[in-house]
């Protein structure tokens, strides 16, 4: 018993040096011959927890409390060990009782604090932790918990003072400055998100979820390939980090390098068989590789591992529809309003009036339709409001304001509202691209009216007097749409690669709006292109010019719908990876009659399109 003193001692000086079992087994010695030992019961229990054997930790922690019920910390240690078990409630109930002996406890409330945030219990949670801040000020943690907390309920300025504070009192706190980046992108501070990235690295190099995140944020500045090498910096440090991996290849795709996409992903899935992401985003690549049934395998598999996988959803509703799927296609479309990653969604709406998908009766009911997404698809998709007005309701329809003239007469509409502006009362409301959902439309009952858009007999005579008269055949040129289309590095063509391709015999007019730097100095050399950009003020205008033309040839843009609205003989030439609306391995279009359909056989690769063009061309008006 005279060397049970000195024993402890050794022991706890054994425990600060690090070395647990030697320490351990000097707590487990002195604890047979004394039992009730308070401080080495708890000591040994504060090291079974730091060994992680939490079950023998709680053990010893209640023989401690069985001893001395009143020591708050017993109870605080005992929460932590059951914390680390998931369990809870059973920690927060420890928690409680540690408080309950010392409300002073600020170390109790911080930990208390981290269950509650388990538990979903938001508001507790946040509380504790202020009321660790109050009782401790310099409380680093509690600060930067707090943080975490507040940017999981997307507070992003308290979440970003919290990090500050943290990062005030802590200079080299590498994961505040990490999570306070992720603060500063949400923001759409990009370049504070990159600096503070750059300080997490400056203080931990090895810091593998700050390299990650500074790619993300590179990617979104547009700098791929330093992005690629903050991901493979976090792949070198961490070779199994699936999320590295899997943005890799989100990366790799973008830049159409999809053989590196698809190992990429392949890695992630090889080091985590459950992680849904890998399977969605290489899904991605097999649609865009024309693998269809591949991609549907691997959406499958994503939405088996994660059921409510929003993008996941969506991303095969997309397939579904390519492969002309309608009936399945339309279904799943509806997940798009839960897909925060899907770019082409502008945004949601909330209405107090109910939604309609075609079950309940809208005879002498008023029905909203708004339109969503962009103007080709407000374009290709109002041909169902004639549909709803035929089912006896009255149709109040919300447009894009560039649209609003244009579709001011279209058939069906009993009032038209520019987008911004008030709306009139209504019983039930729709989002366009639903109704083909509501209509359960499949190829074969696709509503496909010749011409449904019309400028207007008198601003198409003014055009053709503008025009003057008719030497030769007519043809528009639509060759890019907006520079920041998801998908403009594949459907744009550059202007000068287009013109070496056009036959010299026809007269050549430009259709759209926007032109670019490059393509206003290829303009400049080619006169025999006829420019009336400037004059054309809106839709209503685009449309009058159109009608002028003998035949309009156009990438895949808002024009291309119009044109194919209004009936006009429209070739629309196809990237490889093509939308959706135009499904696969046909020349028509279920949705346009007069629409032919020139695709690329190999991905960037316009030559045999632009050739095959030029022949059908000539062919086309060889009798003109």
């Amino acid at each position: 018993m005279a060397n049970l003193p000195a024993k402890f001692q050794r022991a706890r000086a054994l425990h600060g040096e690090g070395k647990f079992s030697r320490a351990q087994a000097l707590y487990q010695e002195i604890l047979a011959v004394q039992p009730d030992q308070l401080d080495a019961l708890m000591l040994s229990g504060v090291l079974a927890g730091q060994t992680r054997d939490f079950q023998w930790a709680i053990r010893l922690f209640d023989k401690a409390i069985a001893i001395d019920p009143k020591n708050p910390a017993t109870h605080c240690n005992r929460g932590l060990a059951l914390q680390e078990l998931k369990r809870f409630d059973e920690a927060l109930d420890s928690y409680d009782r540690a408080i309950a002996l010392k409300a002073d406890y600020a170390v109790a409330h911080f930990n208390r604090g981290a269950v509650l945030k388990e538990l979903e219990r938001w508001d507790a949670a946040l509380e504790s932790y202020d009321r660790a801040l109050a009782l401790d000020p310099s409380f680093v943690s509690a600060h930067y918990n707090r943080g975490v907390l507040l940017q999981e309920l997307k507070d992003w300025d308290s979440a970003l003072a919290s990090y500050n504070r943290a990062i005030t009192l802590k200079r080299d706190y590498a994961d505040a400055y990490n999570n306070r980046g992720i603060v500063f992108r949400e923001l759409g501070h990009l370049e504070a998100a990159l600096l503070s990235y750059n300080r997490a690295i400056d203080f931990e190099p090895a810091h593998a979820r700050a390299h990650l995140n500074r790619g993300v944020t590179e990617k979104l500045l547009g700098r791929a390939q330093e992005a690629l090498a903050s991901y493979d910096r976090a792949i070198m440090l961490k070779p199994d980090y699936v999320e590295a991996l899997s943005n890799r290849g989100v990366l790799l795709a973008s830049l159409h390098r999809w053989d590196e996409a698809l190992a990429s992903y392949n890695r992630a899935i090889e080091s985590d068989p459950a992680y849904a992401e890998a399977y969605s985003g290489r899904g991605l690549v097999f649609a865009a590789l024309s693998r269809l049934d591949e991609a549907l395998a691997d959406y499958d598999r994503a939405i088996a591992i994660q059921p409510d996988f929003a993008q996941a959803h969506f991303n095969r509703s997309l397939t579904l529809l390519s492969r002309g799927d309608l009936d399945a296609g339309w279904s799943g479309h509806e997940w798009r309003w839960r897909s925060e990653c899907s770019s082409s969604i502008k945004e949601g709406r909330t209405f107090a009036e109910p939604p309609w998908l075609g079950k309940e009766s809208v005879a002498d009911r008023t029905i909203l339709i708004y339109s969503e997404q962009g103007l080709g698809d407000t374009i290709q998709f109002c041909r169902y409001v004639k549909l709803v007005a035929g089912l006896g309701a009255r149709v109040v329809f919300e447009v894009q304001k560039p649209l609003a003239e244009l579709l001011a007469n279209l058939e069906g509409v009993s009032q038209l509202v520019a987008r911004g502006d008030s709306l009139p009362p209504f019983d039930y409301q729709c989002p366009l691209m639903s109704l083909p959902l509501a209509f359960r439309t499949i190829l074969e009952t696709i509503p496909a009216p010749i011409k449904y858009l019309d400028p207007g007999a008198a601003k198409v005579a003014e055009l053709q007097a503008r025009l003057g008269p008719k030497a030769r055949p007519r043809l528009g040129l639509v060759w890019s749409g907006s520079a920041t289309h998801g998908n403009d590095l594949n459907r744009s063509i550059p202007l000068a690669e287009l013109i070496q391709r056009l036959p010299t015999e026809f007269q050549y007019f430009c259709l759209q709006k926007e032109l670019r730097e490059s393509d206003r100095k290829t303009l400049q050399s080619h006169p025999e292109i006829r420019v009336l950009a400037e004059e054309l003020s809106n839709f209503v205008d685009t449309a009058a010019l159109c009608e002028c033309m003998d035949l309009i040839i156009s990438v895949d843009t808002s024009l291309a719908h119009l044109s194919g609205a209004l009936g006009k003989k429209t070739w629309i030439l196809l990237s490889f990876i093509s939308d959706w609306r135009w499904l696969r391995a046909r020349d028509d279009s279920p949705w346009y009659p007069t629409v032919k359909l020139y695709r690329q056989k190999k991905i960037g690769d316009w030559t045999e399109v632009l050739e095959l063009v030029a022949t059908e061309l000539i062919q086309e008006f060889k009798s003109s």
